[in-house]
């Protein structure tokens, strides 16, 4: 699947790591929202959001088809905002996915949970049977004076919402955070908020990773002016006040995008300890923790 895919793609082309063998299906271009202050994603003048033409859409399955049937068994349905799609756009999608690509074993979109609000849950659980069974959360943190102050336009409340709404249909859910979103001041509420909302809707994943400015700190300051960014160690303390913090039953954790420092891996609530553990050698014997070298670190 390396040349001549019928798909048109408009640069630059995001998707989660887990989605790398993944086709990554545009069905909108850019992000509805587009205005948290630390995202650079979907910021450059070609990535105005729009909805794709189901037309071409469905065109470019079953081309695809033609070509790869039997090589594509996930699909990822890009850009950054598929769920803003109505139900009966999705659904027509899906079962085109369903017709010309029966190999597809997964089908996973990003997800506002602005785009769950007016979803119900039998709309959702429609949406599922008709194969999408995983949505990637950008909570980002659960403290509400941190979201609002990166403009996201999302609360505690409306999050936690979402992802019950999600979880209730039978939807996977994978959850974001950012370690060191809420810089030094509200490092900890940050920590104990985010670990109160993966409490309370128990997500089947989650994900934590550090807050990056590749383009530079102006467009996040705009809106934040006051924020101090947590150094490696203070990385690690509010990393260990989050999994401290965490209750979980059977959640798989990763903290191992290329922001990170330290990469850790378990399951939650099993590794808990394990993973306590090996922050607390980080925090107090870095030079022993195997952590990440700042060249191999990026987005």
């Amino acid at each position: 699947m390396t040349t001549n895919i019928p798909i048109r793609y408009i640069s630059p082309v995001f998707r989660p790591p887990s989605e790398a063998d993944s086709l990554i299906l545009p069905v909108t271009n850019g992000c509805s929202w587009n205005r948290c202050t630390y995202c650079e994603m979907y910021t450059a003048p070609q990535k105005k959001f729009a909805v794709r033409d189901e037309s071409e859409i469905l065109n470019s399955i079953r081309q695809i088809a033609g070509q790869y049937e039997e090589q594509v068994q996930r699909v990822f349905l890009g850009d950054g905002d598929a769920m803003a799609l109505s139900t009966r756009r999705l659904l027509i999608l899906l079962q085109a996915i369903r017709e010309y690509l029966p190999k597809v074993r997964r089908i996973s979109s990003y997800c506002l949970p602005r785009n769950v609000r007016n979803k119900s849950v039998a709309e959702l659980a429609e949406l599922r049977q008709a194969g999408l069974s995983l949505a990637y959360i950008g909570a980002e943190s659960g403290d509400d004076e941190v979201l609002q102050r990166v403009n996201k336009g999302e609360t505690f409340e409306t999050t936690r919402d979402a992802l019950d709404k999600l979880g209730q249909a039978g939807i996977s859910r994978s959850v974001m955070l950012l370690n060191g979103l809420g810089g030094r001041q509200h490092a900890r509420q940050h920590a104990l908020n985010s670990a109160r909302l993966a409490n309370s809707t128990q997500p089947e994943f989650l994900a934590t990773l550090v807050v990056s400015f590749p383009q530079g700190e102006g467009r996040f300051r705009k809106s934040y002016a006051e924020w101090e960014p947590l150094d490696q160690q203070g990385l690690f303390v509010e990393m260990e006040q989050l999994i401290d913090g965490l209750e979980l039953k059977r959640t798989v954790f990763r903290s191992d995008h290329a922001s990170n420092w330290l990469v850790l891996k378990g399951v939650l609530g099993a590794d808990k300890d394990r993973l306590l553990h090996e922050v607390k050698m980080a925090i107090q014997r870095p030079a022993d923790a195997k952590l990440r070298p700042h060249w191999q670190r990026g987005l």
